[in-house]
């Protein structure tokens, strides 16, 4: 029986030159005299096929972060970390990335979930010589890479919108070399900067924007260490919207008298999903035969999420948060959250399923699928404290997966939080009002100036500033803060 099938394309040349042609070898070799190829090696080093075929993004970013050296923090195939296309789903499900694609501002909030550090340009905010200016300062460093979103049909190619990176340029003939992560159709190749440039100045019709480029570097500081914003879920760009902008309108009522009134009516008046737009990070890793055992990275990392989780509850903002949410009667519900069960056990099943996915590579469980037998063991961890592993079983039809979850605690509970028996929620474990409180630490700082009351304004500034925050959690608000930019302005236009 006959099956249809495509083995490449013929690269349409000119205006393209093949880089393993005679011509595409002579340009990168002058290209290299010029230093204008140094981050080559390191791309090169993990160059990426994309797995699917709308997966150009997801392909490209995980080839940037690679070629970077920043560690995801959690596993590709145990015991490795790694990143993969199959893995950056923090700011679209794949599935549907998968069906439509992914537009250029979600390819630039994947990055920053995952670590990088993003400078963003669509063309008709910056000149063709800007443009080239970023070409050549990345391509003779290896600190940064630029990512191009372009249409192929401006280069004769087959297709529409795609994203790959640049691993060179060639000063003398204007061009730029193009590691194209669709491999199976296109070999790596270079293209005038002009023409590359007249391929991005294109508009994307899924959003009606221009294309662009973004710079890709390593942050100086550290990345989000426990907590992140997740867009997976149903009516996050609702509630996104709510933070950014509604939050502001509805401060400029005049009859706020103290915090818990602040607090009240942003949270009363949050759409639903609300709780759900962070997420505490667990890291999960595929069970070991031999017993539950801790490598020394493993106890440093759940360290340093147990210190800031630490830090988060010493400070006033979060015993104000944990006070309203110990008033109100529906705690949980109160703020929008399908997540307001938030005890460990309820946790530990939704992380199971999550990790078993993502440990299996598969984008998604059956429905048949489900996690059994979790239970909650104490090992020693870091100073002989005690580390909590959930261990927990998912069946998928025949096969069984074991997943162990290494969960961040902490013994630092105000007396004004509410106990594991009221609206469900836990003291020891990240919960609802640790969540709510780096929430409000991370909105735009111009969020308060609506207040009228003067005196309650500035309680409410001394509250969320940042500069007064111990380094850890500072660094965590900040991680946040960016993610925020990044996911706001995709609210109408992605």
């Amino acid at each position: 029986m006959a099956t249809a099938g495509l083995y490449r394309r013929a690269l349409p040349s000119p205006p393209a030159i093949e880089f393993g042609s005679s011509q595409g070898k002579q340009l990168f070799k002058e290209a290299l005299a010029g230093g204008t190829v140094e981050g080559f090696f390191k791309l090169i080093s993990y160059y990426q096929t994309q797995s699917e075929p709308a997966y150009c993004g997801l392909a490209t970013i995980s080839m940037v972060l690679n070629a970077l050296a920043i560690d995801p923090g959690r596993t590709w195939k145990a015991p490795w970390r790694w990143f993969d296309d199959s893995m950056l789903d923090c700011c679209e499900p794949l599935e549907k990335i998968k069906a439509e694609g992914v537009t250029f501002k979600k390819v630039a909030c994947l990055a920053v979930c995952n670590g990088g550090k993003v400078d963003a340009s669509r063309t008709d905010e910056c000149t063709v010589d800007d443009f080239r200016k970023h070409v050549i300062l990345c391509t003779s460093s290896e600190d940064c890479h630029v990512v191009v979103s372009y249409h192929r049909g401006v280069f004769k190619q087959t297709g529409t919108g795609h994203f790959s990176p640049i691993g060179g340029y060639h000063a003398g003939m204007d061009m730029v070399l193009i590691l194209d992560v669709a491999r199976f159709k296109y070999p790596p190749h270079w293209i005038p900067l002009l023409l590359l440039w007249e391929a991005m100045n294109t508009i994307d019709e899924a959003t009606g924007r221009y294309r662009g480029f973004m710079i890709i570097s390593r942050p100086h500081k550290a990345t989000s260490i426990l907590y992140t914003l997740s867009c997976r879920d149903e009516g996050w760009s609702e509630v996104a919207k709510y933070l950014t902008e509604d939050v502001l309108l509805l401060l400029t009522s005049g009859d706020l008298k103290d915090v818990e009134d602040v607090l009240s009516i942003i949270f009363k008046k949050a759409p639903s999903g609300f709780g759900d737009l962070i997420k505490w990070i667990a890291e999960v890793r595929r069970h070991e035969d031999d017993g539950i055992k801790l490598s020394e990275e493993e106890k440093g990392r759940l360290s340093l999420k147990e210190e800031l989780l630490k830090q988060i509850r010493e400070i006033e903002l979060f015993k104000h948060v944990t006070k309203w949410l110990a008033f109100e009667s529906s705690g949980c519900k109160a703020v929008g959250s399908s997540g307001c069960n938030d005890r460990l056990p309820e946790v530990s099943l939704n992380v199971c399923c999550q990790g078993a996915e993502i440990l299996s590579g598969k984008l998604s469980l059956s429905k048949e699928s489900c996690c059994r037998e979790t239970n909650m063991k104490l090992l020693k961890g870091e100073n002989k404290k005690p580390v909590t592993v959930v261990s927990g079983t998912i069946s998928t039809g025949s096969s069984e997966q074991r997943v162990d979850i290494l969960v961040p605690s902490s013994q630092t509970v105000p007396s004004s939080l509410f106990d594991s028996d009221q609206n469900n929620c836990s003291c020891m474990y990240p919960s609802l009002g640790d969540g709510l409180t780096v929430l409000l630490l991370a909105l735009p700082p111009h969020t308060w100036s609506s207040i009228k009351d003067e005196k309650l304004r500035g309680e409410l500034e001394a509250l969320v500033n940042s500069d007064s925050l111990p380094s850890l959690l500072q660094e965590e608000v900040l991680h946040l803060q960016q993610q925020l930019h990044f996911v706001a302005p995709c609210l109408i236009t992605s």
